[in-house]
């Protein structure tokens, strides 16, 4: 499955490089967002995984700074 997958590849990066990604994420719902708005999106499935995928990475993020501690 692809979000094993890419489960499995956030856990392996380092908190630093999720905070990244996440950024990243949400900066893409944005535009995803805006693009629905203006009626340019076609895929209008993307904004549902992308805001599953921005909280997968909170999710990881979450469980790596509470196993630190």
């Amino acid at each position: 499955m692809k979000t094993k997958k890419y489960l499995e590849d956030l856990k392996t990066k380092s908190v630093a490089e999720l905070n990244n990604e996440l950024t990243a994420a949400k900066k893409e719902l944005f535009n995803l967002r805006f693009q629905n708005a203006t009626n340019q999106l076609e895929n209008t499935g993307r904004i549902k995984e992308v805001r599953r995928n921005i909280a997968r990475i909170q999710t990881v993020i979450t469980q790596k700074t509470n196993a630190a501690e």
